[in-house]
């Protein structure tokens, strides 16, 4: 498709934009996607309705199983990204409408405003004087950020964004005023503008299942029950506590920590499907913990440990760490001890049929993963299959990631691989 040229001005694409694929979610399934596309000399759109690209990754500690920090995959991914001119980014975009057939596809896209230009050098001036406080959601609401705010330290476009909500504030014009390179434009609508492209990979990852529906679990009601998510920002240096994992009721360190598998997973009353990486994440959020307190008990409790091929290997490793405890049981209750809010599991053991009960200062829930294609499904009425992940060999758009079903991120970026390619053998039918 020859007429796709690289847009000189990030926030004026044109009316009508054209390439060989468009590749909808920014996460690290979509950027993979985007990437091998476009180093085989094609063009692709990368579409994130979030004001940066990164997804869930960017929101972990670390990578499983080298335990390295996600600016390391992410910024090799940035810098292949920033030097390849096949590749248009589009953040704040969503996609209304899509017609055609494989290979002649008409995609309608609604730019949702930033209301900060490409002039921004993330000098962080408008910051400084905003007066308006938000809850911060890619910390899960644990801080606050300003009202105008970069969405976190890897953000792509390296570039602010106000939140929408207080576009309209009076207070927000002393962010305009403070703005040296007049960048930040309150007056932003909203824009339509179409895509012709030939395939269309659908990359719109996962959420975690919510813990508040899980009664029996505590998590909203007790101060020391935490998600599986809430805990990788605990332990990440740009999270809320800097990377110091402390109970929240009262910041003490850890003694003793419960991880409870299949919080709501395996589970007909809520995911009855298994999520398959959670076992593994917590035995990694379990060396977080080791690494910040030596001393501290890990007991995790599960059902049936899942490590499939060379992850038994890390599994074997923890159990030989004899700080590391694991029960075969169900938590099928958490309670509170009232005089000192450590929380309290109630197991049942699933061979023996023994209940017993643990007391530690703080508990960590292993929620499912569940795709945004339950909220969100993909067009050209996609298949989806019973909990709401693309049906195998689809008619409709590709999918890539966890869109297609639980996976980690090296199998995530395998399958997007083998998505970019479908995508373009897709297009070639034009």
């Amino acid at each position: 498709m020859a007429e796709f040229e690289p847009a000189v001005n990030p926030d004026d694409p044109g009316d009508i934009i054209k390439a060989e694929t468009l590749v909808v979610g920014g996460g690290i399934a979509g950027m993979t996607t985007a990437i091998e596309t476009a180093e085989v000399g094609k063009h692709v759109i990368l579409l994130e309705k979030a004001p940066s690209i990164g997804g869930r990754v960017a929101t972990s500690n670390q990578y499983f199983p080298k335990l390295c920090p996600p600016t390391c995959g992410i910024e090799i991914n940035l810098k292949r990204m920033r030097v390849n001119p096949f590749i248009r980014v589009l953040t704040l975009a969503t996609v209304d409408k899509v017609t055609g057939t494989p290979g002649n596809y008409e995609v309608t896209i609604t730019l949702h405003p930033r209301y900060v230009n490409s002039r921004c050098t993330a000098c962080g001036e408008c910051e400084k004087v905003c007066e308006i406080e938000r809850d911060n959601d890619f910390n899960y609401g644990l801080n606050k950020t300003k009202a105008i705010y970069l969405p976190h330290l890897m953000a792509y476009p390296q570039r602010y964004v106000v939140d929408p909500a207080f576009a309209s504030d009076e207070r927000m014009k002393k962010c305009v005023e403070a703005c040296e390179y007049n960048a930040i434009d309150l007056d932003m609508q909203p824009r339509t503008i179409t895509a012709k492209v030939g395939g269309i990979v659908w990359a719109t990852g996962w959420k975690p299942y919510d813990a508040t529906r899980i009664d029996n679990l505590g998590f909203g009601k007790y101060k020391n029950v935490v998600t599986n998510v809430i805990m990788e920002r605990l332990a990440a240096q740009s999270g809320p506590t800097e990377g110091k994992i402390t109970r929240p009721s009262d910041a003490a360190e850890i003694k003793k920590i419960g991880f409870v598998q299949c919080a709501g997973s395996r589970d007909e009353n809520h995911l009855p499907y298994c999520s398959a990486v959670c076992c593994l994440a917590s035995m990694k959020q379990a060396t977080y913990v080791r690494e910040r307190y030596p001393e501290a008990e890990i007991h995790l409790f599960y059902i049936d440990v899942r490590s499939p091929g060379r992850m038994e290997d890390f599994y074997v490793k923890q159990q030989g760490d004899d700080k590391f405890f694991f029960h075969r049981g169900k938590v099928g209750k958490i309670t509170e001890n009232p005089t000192n809010q450590n929380v309290i599991l109630h197991a049942e053991n699933t061979l023996t049929g023994e209940v017993t009960e643990m007391e530690v200062d703080m508990a960590v829930l292993a929620t499912g993963m569940v795709p945004n294609t339950v909220d969100d499904p993909p067009p050209l009425d996609t298949p989806l299959d019973e909990y709401g992940f693309i049906a195998p060999d689809s008619q409709g758009v590709i999918g890539a990631g966890v869109a297609n079903r639980p996976v980690d991120v090296a199998a995530s970026v395998q399958d997007a691989t083998g998505a970019a390619l479908k995508a373009l053998n897709m297009g070639a039918r034009s």
